[in-house]
């Protein structure tokens, strides 16, 4: 199942096309507060997953015709495993963070702000007059279903509720000028596009031989498949849960291939992973911030 969030953090069932929206199922006290209508989803997914699928014969919108928002707009928690495709490890020299071929499974994972989270119908807003560079990073985005701590591998997929594609956009260090904490360069607002939709872990099925790319202008930059990296999704759960409580709505975006480059104001950029979809993003310049970068 597809589900959509759109307009103004409304819930739709994707289907054939078409957004129904299921906004209703959530509780009326959300109108104050509609950006966790999702998490809500996800918590009592065992109650309203029927009436989700009861929707299908309603009418609905075409998806063109709406506004679609980060697939989980507001996760109680982000988490990024960096280093996690061995033919990733080293390929942007000086402007590396981690050392030495060591990989995620050695240095773990760290955090993204949720508000940088973002949508298909939006784009990516780089910081306005900024002479840095900022890199794609193309990403399965994993979206937990129930809570957990202290996780075993083996265990570990049936805490997923589902998957959506996710760009992780990075401001680059400057060795010895700009060496800002990861987790600052990676949250500016919008940095985090997850989307088109989140499509259940069910439909999905196994992930390993799916393939995910990402285009800039239309020419492909990264490609992979999922199953190559070093630190599965199954072990990503267990490393985290084994730090803190992991939670429903919780995203981690698993880690990027080979091929990370550059986005200037004016790109187009598009990711698509088999099975789940694609979205296209305009990249522009952000409105002028009080802290310059």
């Amino acid at each position: 199942m597809k589900l959509a969030v759109f307009n103004d953090n409304r819930i739709g069932l994707v289907r054939d096309g078409l957004v129904r929206d299921v906004t209703h199922l959530a509780p009326a006290e959300f109108g104050s507060w509609p950006e966790q209508r999702m998490n809500w989803i996800i918590r009592n997914w065992t109650t309203v997953e029927g009436l989700v699928e009861d929707a299908a014969a309603g009418a609905g919108r075409p998806v063109e015709e709406v506004i679609l928002r980060a697939a989980n707009p507001a996760p109680p928690q982000v988490f990024a495993i960096p280093a996690n495709y061995k033919a990733h490890l080293g390929e942007i020299g000086k402007r590396s963070i981690t050392k030495g071929g060591r990989t995620a499974r050695e240095v773990g994972f760290f955090l993204k702000a949720a508000g940088s989270l973002s949508g298909a119908g939006e784009p990516i807003e780089l910081p306005a007059g900024s002479a840095r560079r900022f890199d794609h990073e193309c990403e399965l985005a994993v979206v937990i279903g129930k809570a957990g701590r202290n996780i075993r591998r083996e265990d570990a997929m049936e805490y997923i509720f589902g998957y959506s594609c996710l760009i992780d956009l990075t401001m680059r260090i400057e060795p010895g000028e700009f060496e800002e904490d990861r987790s600052l360069r990676k949250s500016f607002s919008t940095f985090t596009p997850v989307g088109p939709w989140l499509v259940t872990a069910d439909e999905v099925g196994e992930v390993d031989e799916l393939r995910s790319r990402l285009s800039v202008n239309g020419e492909e930059r990264q490609s992979a498949r999922i199953g190559d990296m070093i630190v599965g999704i199954a072990e990503s759960i267990e490393l985290i849960s084994s730090v803190v409580g992991i939670q429903p709505g919780d995203v981690i975006a698993s880690g990027t291939p080979q091929g990370v480059g550059p986005l200037v104001p004016g790109d187009v950029v598009e990711i698509g992973i088999d099975r789940i979809g694609s979205m296209k993003l305009d990249v522009r310049e952000a409105a002028l911030a009080p802290r310059p970068f």
